[in-house]
């Protein structure tokens, strides 16, 4: 019987490990939401399946903080070139420097864009990180320099950087004016640069979504190993980064949908950060547990395995007791039987010995 349920488990086993070898993406997404104690069997996939798992995730973050600050972006230059067109100063730009006819700093506030400072006078890293300062305090806006433009949003870790020389060679622009900047945006020849912008973006966010990912998953499953050492289970570490990894799912989608909300509504939580890793924490150590209780329970069945073979084994030897037993009563009545067969045929022989001679006469 505990031979047949073992079958049965092996085969459920196997069953389990093909339907996870042949999963899905969203199927992994379910899983690692809904049903964690798949992260064990999840996490043998190996650490190339993970790490693509978690790309993807990654990859929709991307797309909506790139498609959001583009729009953002396309606000900003159409409200721009009004403004450029009638209020800002004229401006140049040739092979690599951009140059703003002010002797001043110009700074620019706005509810939506935030705070934007524009000084091409400036090569001092001490002013220019005391204008990063500024922007950062305000939460978003732009810092524009001779040689580059420094964008802050709300919703991108860090500041973007893009260098104009390198923008521009792009799609071989070496030189314009104030003028050119305004018709070329009015004459509908910007969408190119839209598009441009998107994939430099895109990349850049899911690149450091993706660094920023993975060192949490490392904080989180040292978290992990650290437990499980406590809790006498022995794992590798790259399974329990595995397992870390498919922790941060729900945080993953949390953030996704924050990004969403704070772009519509402009609603911000202050310890969001505090808050994505907590909730990956918890999903990690709540596998472990999960596993350890399967670990309990396999192991009492296994005692429960062995002491009914104990029990048997010991029936079995009583059984075997009592036939020797009763193997040797029967071959001491046997003997006894012979003994008294004997002795009645000792007396038969005796009783002849005793008969009269000549009784016959």
């Amino acid at each position: 019987m505990a031979s047949e349920d073992k079958r049965n488990n092996v085969e459920e086993k196997k069953e389990e490990n093909k339907e996870l070898k042949g999963m899905g993406f969203f199927k992994k997404v379910k899983y690692s939401i809904f049903n964690i104690e798949k992260y064990t069997e999840m996490a043998t996939e190996g650490i190339g399946n993970t790490l693509s798992y978690i790309a993807k995730l990654l990859m929709i973050l991307a797309i909506v903080l790139s498609v959001w600050t583009l729009y953002q972006t396309y606000q900003m230059i159409n409200e721009g070139t009004s403004y450029l067109e009638n209020e800002f100063p004229n401006f140049s730009y040739s092979d690599g420097t951009l140059t703003v006819n002010s002797e001043e700093v110009i700074t620019i506030e706005n509810e939506q864009f935030g705070k934007i400072i524009v000084d091409t006078n400036t090569d001092s890293e001490e002013t220019i990180n005391q204008y990063l300062n500024q922007i950062n305090e305000y939460g978003v806006g732009a810092l524009v320099l001779k040689n580059r433009v420094v964008l802050k949003n709300i919703t991108m870790i860090g500041e973007v950087s893009y260098n104009y020389q390198e923008s521009f060679n792009s799609i071989n622009l070496t030189e314009f004016s104030k003028q050119d900047v305004v018709n070329y945006v009015q004459n509908g020849e910007i969408n190119s640069l839209y598009f441009s912008v998107f994939i430099s973006l895109f990349i850049y966010s899911f690149a450091m979504y993706f660094i920023n990912t993975l060192w949490y998953a490392i904080i989180i499953g040292i978290v992990g190993y650290f437990t499980m050492w406590m809790l006498k289970m022995k794992m590798r570490f790259v399974a329990v980064f595995n397992m870390a990894i498919y922790a941060l799912t729900l945080s993953t989608i949390l953030n996704i949908l924050y990004l969403i909300i704070n772009m519509l509504f402009n609603f911000t939580i202050e310890y969001f950060s505090i808050m994505y890793i907590t909730v990956a924490t918890i999903y990690l150590l709540a596998a472990i547990f999960i596993l350890k209780t399967d670990l309990m329970k396999k192991q009492e069945e296994v005692m429960k395995i062995v002491e009914a073979q104990q029990i048997v084994k010991k029936e079995l030897e009583e059984q075997e007791k009592e036939n020797e037993k009763e193997e040797r009563q029967k071959k001491d009545k046997k003997e006894e039987n012979k003994e008294k067969e004997n002795k009645k045929e000792e007396n038969k022989g005796d009783a002849k010995e005793d008969e009269p001679e000549g009784s016959n006469a």
